[in-house]
């Protein structure tokens, strides 16, 4: 089993990764091997809804100038990921918006590329508009017959300088106990 998280933060090592490594940390425990890719900060463009996905059925973006379509290869071969992004004027980041987009539209183009795996969102804010981010996040999985996964809170951290979020503990351990979540769902939807 495999899990990716996929950090929409221009910095690699700010509070969204810090809290998406928290939950892989959970996961890995549980015998469940992780990857953390970066996005944010890499040139990636918008969803221009030109239905290209859905004539070639390639399992990709027609477009090939950046990262997304391997962002996508990387979600369709695990068996759950995790998004995570800051909060910009209370919703993701351009980067993860734009991942958002153009894997669902190639994930429903293809039959479901995402269908069955587990979802979750992560987000990192300085104070407020964190959770209209996480139901951004939320709705590709929504949309994308999948299993979100939640915790005993929102998956969320407050923090603005990097490692801020750090001192959140409920944060911490709302991330966490998403990440033993997801790796108790994994195990029994895994199962061959």
């Amino acid at each position: 089993m495999k899990v990716v998280a996929i950090n929409g933060s221009p910095r690699a090592d700010g509070n969204t990764a810090r809290l998406l490594k928290a939950a892989l940390a959970e996961l890995e425990q549980e015998g469940i091997e992780t990857e953390l890719v970066h996005i944010g900060g890499k040139p990636v463009h918008g969803c221009t809804g030109c239905g290209k996905c859905f004539e070639n059925q390639d399992g990709k973006c027609i477009f090939e100038d950046d990262f997304v379509n391997e962002c996508i290869a990387t979600m369709a071969a695990a068996d759950g990921f995790i998004i995570g992004s800051p909060t910009y004027f209370a919703d993701v980041t351009t980067e993860t918006k734009a991942l958002i987009d153009r894997a669902g539209y190639v994930s429903l183009a293809n039959g479901g590329l995402f269908a069955h795996k587990a979802g979750a969102a992560v987000v990192a804010a300085r104070r407020a508009g964190a959770v209209h981010a996480f139901d951004t996040i939320n709705h590709l999985f929504g949309i994308s017959n999948m299993f979100t996964v939640g915790s005993s809170y929102w998956n969320l951290g407050i923090g603005l300088a990097a490692g801020d979020v750090e001192k959140d503990e409920e944060g911490l351990r709302t991330v966490r106990e998403m990440g033993a979540n997801m790796a108790w769902l994994l195990k029994r939807i895994c199962r061959e």
